[in-house]
């Protein structure tokens, strides 16, 4: 009798990305990601006008007397048009045709056509090569077999997921490069948990594949916020990641009307120019040395001091501070360099941001969290305004977060935070900020120090040279500690002597026969 094992029953997305990772076959990771990505958007898409059609149809209620094939009246329920054979059941009916890939890419050119919101967002790659027609008809069941449970408006929430889930390991197959369109979701999670945006406009000036505002929202619905609070102004200079952006997006129902793109970059073309908002959440590139610093040397954002032609860091943060309203709170990721650099000038600056009681807390975080460096990193927290009634104030002091040992690995080369981690360290700020809270430094781990303070150890925002040492460690007995090694190193001392003997006599008992 054959015994049947019990299987683990792995969670949905995993199973599709194991699925739809075996059909890529020779296509890279960089451009498969586009072909898988864009089936899913279309399933959305196509899902949610059909529900809406569904219910034109029936003409009940609110709906009494309306034209399912009238585009005003998805243009009203902010749901995309989707014209006849775009829709995902004429698609899934031809999964099997020779003709499948030039079947999606019409449809992709169709939609575009019918909602200008979505021009030049779409991938049209269907149709190429080498893409095995066989393999994206077995795709497009896939996602076409993608169970959403009982309730259809669900559709959303699952195939949102889903996309999340796929943008992540999809940046974590293409490594260094995919982190460039990628911020991990647990750094981007942890940024929106300590600066709360449940209320205002929202930006990132370097928005990648739009994580930060996708976040935002799941924040804001978390905590039984309204979505419709917040609206969201981003910028992104890489046109293929602005697309990922747009879908992930509109997949979450985010108006995305206000993320731009160009090639200039926010530095030498700012889409936003006159914009200022509440919450700036970003993770800009670590130490970029071609940001054309050498055309901006008079540019009216550098209020602290001019940053280096070689180094963007100092201009990012400047950037941030002069799109803050009077009010405004930024979160944001520099490489841990930035904490105590003297390079052109930038000690000038950073003296000059501590002085002007900008900086609110900085978080040094755990290695191995990106993908595309190894670059240790922090987290910045600013505000414009820290006696503004809101929380306590805190203008004379400045939070420092040592959670270099927290975080736990993924892989042999990626660690991520737990949602205990987040917790912790949130928690740990919010304590410290509001006007509630209960705050106490912590050896080793965190610690409220004076601007004078800071000062006197030249602006250097290193936490490490404050929280100080774990209890343990300020408690460590040497003449303790000394013992019990060399106890240990004697104990290993004898138990080599031992096998070394051991290996000695087997080896005498070798008998070799040279004829």
């Amino acid at each position: 009798m054959v015994k049947t094992k019990t299987k683990k029953e792995e969670p949905l997305e995993k199973v599709l990305w194991a699925t739809a990772n075996k059909l890529r076959k020779n296509i890279d990771a960089a451009e498969y990601k586009h072909v898988v990505l864009g089936l899913i958007f279309l399933r959305y898409i196509s899902e949610a006008f059909e529900n809406l059609y569904a219910k034109l149809e029936e003409g009940k209620g609110e709906f009494e007397g309306a034209d399912p094939e009238d585009k005003d009246e998805y243009k009203g329920e902010n749901v995309f048009f989707v014209p006849t054979k775009a829709r995902w059941s004429f698609l899934q009916d031809n999964a099997k045709n020779a003709e499948i890939g030039k079947y999606i890419d019409a449809a992709m050119d169709a939609i575009e056509k019918e909602n200008p919101r979505l021009k030049g967002v779409l991938p049209k790659v269907y149709a190429k090569e080498n893409l095995d027609t066989t393999n994206l008809g077995t795709l497009v069941d896939m996602i076409g077999n993608i169970a959403f449970g009982d309730v259809k408006d669900r559709s959303a929430d699952v195939l949102g997921h889903v996309f999340e889930y796929f943008l992540g390991e999809f940046a974590l197959a293409e490594g260094k490069k995919g982190g460039q369109f990628y911020t991990p979701r647990s750094v981007v999670e942890l940024m929106v948990n300590m600066l709360e945006p449940y209320k205002g406009r929202v930006m990132d000036p370097c928005c990648g594949s739009g994580g930060m505002f996708v976040q935002s929202e799941k924040f804001v619905v978390e905590h039984q916020g309204n979505v419709s609070d917040i609206s969201v102004y981003g910028q992104e200079s890489n046109q293929t990641t602005w697309r990922l952006a747009k879908m992930n997006l509109a997949i979450r129902g985010i108006d995305s009307s206000q993320v731009k793109w160009n090639n200039e970059g926010s530095f030498l073309k700012d889409e936003h120019k006159d914009i200022k908002v509440d919450y700036i959440i970003a993770n800009p590139p670590f130490n970029d040395d071609d940001w054309s610093g050498n055309l901006l040397r008079k540019d009216g954002r550098w209020q602290y001091g001019v940053p280096p032609e070689g180094n963007a860091n100092y201009g990012w943060i400047q950037h941030f501070l002069y799109h803050l309203s009077p009010s405004g709170q930024a979160g944001f990721v520099l490489s841990k360099g930035a904490l105590t650099t003297k390079t052109s000038g930038e000690d000038v600056i950073r003296k000059n941001l501590v002085e002007a009681g900008l900086i609110d807390c900085i978080v040094n975080l755990p290695a191995k969290l990106f993908l595309n460096t190894q670059i240790p990193a922090c987290l910045w927290f600013m505000s414009r305004n820290r006696t503004n009634g809101k929380f306590r104030n805190r203008k004379n002091e400045i939070l420092f977060i040592d959670a270099r040992n927290l975080g736990h690995l993924i892989n042999r080369r990626t660690k991520e935070l737990s949602q205990e981690d987040i917790d912790l360290i949130s928690d740990t700020y919010h304590n410290w900020r509001n006007t509630d809270g209960n705050y106490e430094d912590v050896a080793g781990f965190c610690k409220a120090e004076s601007i004078e303070r800071v000062k006197e150890l030249d602006c250097v925002l290193t936490p490490g040279r404050y929280v100080g040492l774990p209890d343990e460690e300020d408690d460590f007995d040497f003449a303790e500690r000394f013992t019990s090694l060399k106890t240990t190193f004697e104990k290993q001392l004898k138990e080599e002597d031992a096998l070394n003997k051991a290996i000695k006599d087997n080896l005498s008992k070798i008998v070799i026969n040279n004829e």
